[in-house]
């Protein structure tokens, strides 16, 4: 089994350097070009994965905004599930969360707070999202930006997605750290900066917000935070649902985290609830796509991955109606869950096709006004230079 595992962990290998140039697969040169440019230059090459940051001003207006976010991130997910390279793989997905403007933080740091970095475990965004409060502040967006440029860990493969999102309401130019400056070293990292301002268009402009946008190839966009945003109920959200709490057991939890993630999953899926049903409905169709693994506390999704043994895991480790067996028998078990898993995911993108079609034929009202829609046309377009398309 272990010959098995090793040589998957070549496949990976392989597949990793196929990915080298990402989605930018337009660049037709010779084969002993390529292979002269390889031998010169051969280093470790990121994977496949788009990098988001989301800067959130948390200051006393902003409950609008953040509202948004919350109900509107399965939205983002679930659209971005649908992302394909021109080399027909699929790119990951990672998301940071910065807030910045709220009185409660510290002022020596300029009322700037890195809420999560990378990540790209769904449940950890989902409940560091709903950790944000607000509260008045000043409200720093050059300072915030350099901040986040300098903390993360951008990626630096030239045909890879890097992003960060700034969304506010007041003048870009508040503080002493010129935005221009944080503009031009993300310019450096070939960040796109992308701007959304909470309030009047022509207002956004002249408080230099377009600007921002501009200077690294990013889009401007003015949204109403305070829109209340509309959900249409289906026919199929109550079967959506059900069949999350079906999902929900197929999770196999091991390590010292799991249990407590097998929570914080619970705690998420009640979370969107309370927002709305159809909150709900979406962080479960999230919850059926490729981008919701958890293979870190899951031994379903971590049996996938080539370099995991089962053999690694120490019985005390192991769930108690797992403790105490055998490895084949671990195996036997992990492998029925994972075939239960698959069934539901189907289930629930079948239903959710079904899902899409009724609000597609139901849809009145403009969704121009919303964090979401402006974010995903961002995305898509700026995602078109890295030759990534949507289904």
């Amino acid at each position: 089994m272990k010959t098995i595992k090793q040589l998957g962990s070549f496949g990976i290998a392989l597949l990793t350097l196929t990915t080298v140039f990402a989605c930018n697969t337009t660049d037709k040169k010779k084969p002993i070009e390529l292979i002269a440019q390889a031998s010169e230059t051969i280093e470790p090459k990121e994977t496949n994965t788009v990098q988001i940051a989301l800067l959130l001003d948390t200051s006393n207006s902003m409950d609008g905004l953040i509202n948004q976010a919350k109900s509107q991130l399965w939205d983002i997910v679930n659209e971005f599930s649908y992302a394909k390279c021109g080399n027909d793989t699929r790119p990951n997905l990672q998301i940071a969360l910065y807030q910045y403007g709220n009185d409660n933080l510290s002022a020596n740091e300029g009322y700037i707070q890195q809420v999560l970095g990378f990540s790209s475990d769904l449940d950890e965004i989902s409940e560091k999202l709903f950790s944000l409060t607000t509260n008045g502040g000043e409200e720093y967006c050059g300072k915030v930006l350099q901040t986040s440029l300098h903390q993360l860990p951008w990626n630096k493969n030239p045909d890879l997605l890097r992003m960060i999102f700034i969304a506010g309401n007041e003048p870009f130019t508040q503080g002493r750290y010129n935005y221009r400056t944080a503009l031009a070293n993300a310019n450096e990292k070939d960040v796109v900066v992308n701007t959304i301002f909470c309030g009047n268009y022509e207002l956004g402009i002249k408080t230099d917000w377009k600007n921002g946008a501009s200077l690294t190839g990013g889009e401007y966009m003015a949204i109403d935070h305070n829109k209340e945003v509309v959900h249409i109920k289906t026919p199929y959200d109550d079967t959506i649902i059900k069949l999350n709490s079906k999902l929900n057991t197929t999770y196999v939890s091991y390590g010292s985290m799991g249990q407590s993630k097998i929570i914080a999953q619970e705690v998420q899926d009640s979370n969107a609830l309370e927002m709305e049903e159809a909150v709900a409905v979406k962080r479960a169709v999230s919850k059926s796509s490729r981008l919701y693994n958890n293979k870190k506390w899951d031994l379903v999704d971590a049996y996938d991955d080539a370099e995991f043994e089962i053999s690694s895991v120490e019985n005390d480790e192991l769930p108690e109606e797992l403790q105490g067996k055998n490895e084949k028998e671990i195996r036997t078990y992990v492998e029925s869950k994972k075939n239960e898993r698959e069934e539901i995911q189907k289930e629930i993108q079948e239903y959710n096709k079904k899902r899409l079609a009724y609000i597609s034929e139901h849809q009145k009202d403009e969704k121009s006004g919303e964090l979401e829609n402006a974010m995903i046309k961002a995305i898509k377009k700026q995602a078109k230079t890295k030759n990534y398309s949507w289904e």
